[in-house]
């Protein structure tokens, strides 16, 4: 049995624990002996944040497993299987790895590549059973460098496997507030007040108890401390994010981004060796940061209203159950498979927080979750689920749009234009649904971008940058060249001129848009036409030229990118209906989308 097929099965446990926990902390906080560590939107990120990093391990757990079984049997010095087969070989086996997990553990705190990696285990600012399945997805990374010495001893990749997973599911029980002091076995054993040091930002914990299952370590090499002030979680810079795969880029980015800004080529590569925290003098001197005031530290609780805390929650139990038929039927699916339902119940996880966080209305999430499943449903051959699916996204698109209109971000003709483009779009999309209506399908789509072209001339004149519209015409011509020498029939060509032609104009009068009203909405919306021109080209590349593996992801994801983009960020003009040279005003900023923040 796979350790994806184990913590499926322990899942139920997990929850049960949590219930308990709940309700014992919040009996305890009536009695004012206690307090409720548990908040809805952190619960639900923690635990998110876990079922990403287990879909992960479906995909990157051959990396860790096969460098290790690889080096065990190249160079393991004491390969004995029926030693470590034995009781005191897998007691051995056990303490060995806990060893080598402190030593992980430890540098995880140390090296600031390594924090990028482990931070996303103490971004919460609670303390729960939750927060034990908050775990990274970028683990695999270096982790499995911190093993290769039990390789070399000779502990075989099963009894590996198996320790690994005891140590991991040992942890669990440790992050809960409900569990005072144990006595004696405080002073062995990785315990529930062990832990809250480790997971606190006060100054006399950071960087302490680091040890899994045994605390021994910590008190061998002067990294233990004792429990005995008030823990206050998280970390020294909040996330301050319900965004599942921001927790996990976060660190990354701005060390990626800090080793780009300094001058210095040694302190480039410090950045990422240095203790967390550590900045070249150069940045530090341009961009000092604030020394950190526990004082000043407070909870990221964004106001929720009830219907998006519904809405996130019953989502969340979809996915949830999404999550694990794919931990239980992984050995069944091929690689592409995985690397699709990963890609979708990431863009779920990130919906949800999105929901939570007031980024996305419920209408928004709906769009992008009704995308996501079309998306995958197409590349992976799913006809019924495929047949609900892309239509519900452009019709649920729609709604959003005509709800929109009513707003001075999309009033009166600029708003019925925008809906007609999806209009559109919505019939193509049902008549590439079946192969016989190509032809009608490219017409429809071919109307809906004359549709955005009308949209994008309002408030700016035909084509208002020159160079744009030669460069996305130059574009369009060697694309149809590139079709014409694929084999494009001959009954199409004329059609399929013409749909290059119109995309090109398109794309240009986009483009032309936003250097004229120069804002974030119309580069956006620029963004948006470009990746329709992309979307079809590879459409046609698919279908007249050659075969692209996955092909229905790659087009379909563009696409929905592309009809994302505009009907978000499509705003009317401050000025639009002014004559010749229509743009915005000089010094006069264009109205921002209501439906942007």
């Amino acid at each position: 049995m796979r350790p994806g097929q184990i913590i499926v099965l322990a899942t139920p446990v997990f929850f049960l624990l949590i219930g308990l926990e709940f309700f014992v902390g919040r009996l305890r906080a009536r009695r004012g002996i206690g307090q409720d560590s548990y908040r809805l939107a952190d619960t639900l990120n923690s635990i998110g944040l876990g079922m990403l990093s287990q879909i992960g391990a479906v995909l990157t757990g051959l990396v860790r497993i096969g460098i290790y079984a690889a080096c065990w049997s190249a160079f393991a010095l004491f390969p004995a299987e029926e030693f470590w087969m034995s009781w005191y070989g897998w007691l051995l086996a056990l303490v060995f790895y806990d060893f080598c997990y402190y030593w992980l553990h430890r540098m995880g705190h140390e090296c600031a590549g390594l924090w990028a990696a482990h931070v996303v285990h103490h971004q919460s600012q609670h303390y729960n059973l939750s927060t034990a399945l908050r775990q990274t997805s970028s683990g695999f990374l270096f982790d499995w460098i911190f093993y290769l010495p039990m390789a070399l001893a000779g502990v075989p990749p099963l009894v590996f496997g198996v320790v690994a997973l005891i140590d991991l599911l040992y942890q669990f029980w440790v992050h809960t507030e409900q569990v005072g002091k144990l006595g004696w076995f405080d002073r062995w054993f990785c315990s529930p007040s062990n832990h809250r040091v480790h997971h606190a930002v006060n100054d006399r914990y950071v960087d302490r108890n680091y040890g899994g299952v045994l605390i021994i370590w910590d008190r061998l090499f002067g990294s233990f401390q004792e429990e005995d002030e008030r823990c206050v979680y998280g970390t020294r810079k909040p996330l301050d994010s319900w965004d599942p795969l921001w927790a996990n880029l976060a660190v990354y980015w701005s060390l990626a981004r800090d080793s780009w800004r300094t001058r210095c080529w040694s302190d480039k590569l410090r950045v990422w060796l240095k203790a967390p925290g550590w900045r070249p003098a150069d940045l530090a001197a341009a961009d000092p940061q604030p020394a950190f005031d526990i004082a000043k530290l407070r909870r990221y609780e964004p106001e929720a209203p009830p219907a998006a805390q519904l809405f996130a929650g019953l989502q969340f139990l979809v996915l949830l159950g999404g999550a694990t038929a794919y931990l239980w039927f992984a050995d069944l699916l091929s690689l592409p498979t995985s690397l699709v339902w990963l890609l979708v119940l990431s863009t779920g996880l990130w919906t949800t927080g999105a929901v939570l966080q007031g980024r996305l209305t419920i209408g928004e999430a709906l769009f992008i979750d009704a995308a996501a499943l079309a998306t995958a449903s197409g590349a992976l051959s799913l006809a019924p689920l495929h047949f609900v699916c892309k239509p519900l996204a452009l019709l649920i698109g729609i709604a959003l749009a005509a709800r929109r209109w009513r707003t001075p971000a999309a009033t009166g003709r600029f708003g019925l234009l925008l809906l007609a483009g999806l209009a559109a779009s919505l019939a193509g999309d049902v008549f590439l649904m079946w192969p016989q209506f190509f032809v009608p399908g490219l017409a429809s789509f071919l109307v809906a971008h004359l549709f955005y072209i009308a949209l994008f001339v309002q408030g700016v004149d035909f084509f208002p940058r020159r160079t744009a519209l030669a460069c996305t015409l130059g574009i369009g011509v060697a694309m149809y060249g590139f079709l014409w020498w694929g084999g494009l029939p001959a009954g199409l060509r004329v059609p399929v001129a013409l749909y290059v032609l119109v995309i090109a104009c398109m794309a240009a009068q986009a483009l032309g848009r936003a250097a004229v009203l120069g804002d974030r909405s119309s580069r956006l919306v620029a963004l948006g036409a470009g990746c329709f021109m992309l979307s079809d080209a590879l459409l046609a590349t698919n279908r007249f030229v050659t075969p692209l593996p996955l092909a229905s992801l790659w087009v379909l994801a563009t696409y929905y990118l592309a009809q994302w983009l505009i009907l978000r960020y499509s705003d009317k003009p401050a000025v639009a209906d002014a004559p010749s040279g229509r743009g915005v005003a000089a010094g006069q900023a264009p109205n921002k989308s209501l439906l942007s923040r």
